[in-house]
């Protein structure tokens, strides 16, 4: 039962975090300095609540099928999901506190070479969403 929608959130999350990856991040590179960290700026706290959201609603639902279930797999894929959490707070949180701090009009190199790294970075969060996903979709056959 939590399976299905388990296996939903999860992909919601991948193609939220593929997106920003593949798309919204290399257009944005494609931006000088200063519009580049202002449209950062404006996507990042949206993007983060939606995310953080998907993560944990969807590792939850991961373990509440677990536990209906009996099915390792599904735990394995709760686990990779909500694995997100914390490669988020000790890979990418310091450069997004250092991006938020800066101001707009003080972009230059320096914040462009974090907002490369901070892209870089979250490809991670993109694999880790297409390996749950991809575990639920196992789990789900």
């Amino acid at each position: 039962m939590f399976g299905v929608f388990t296996l939903l959130v999860a992909a919601l999350f991948a193609g939220a975090a593929v997106y920003v990856s593949t798309a919204e991040h290399p257009a944005r590179m494609t931006l000088d300095d200063r519009a580049a960290l202002a449209q950062w700026k404006v996507s990042y706290p949206r993007a983060a609540l939606m995310q953080a959201t998907l993560a944990l609603v969807g590792s939850v639902l991961g373990v509440l099928e677990w536990l209906v279930t009996g099915s390792h797999v599904w735990l394995i894929g709760a686990l990779v999901l909500v694995a997100n959490v914390p490669y988020t707070l000790i890979s990418i949180m310091p450069i997004n506190d250092v991006l938020k701090e800066l101001p707009v009009s003080e972009a230059g190199p320096a914040s462009r070479a974090d907002l490369v790294r901070w892209g870089r970075l979250h490809a991670g969060r993109s694999l880790l969403g297409l390996i749950a996903t991809a575990i639920f979709v196992w789990a789900s056959i």
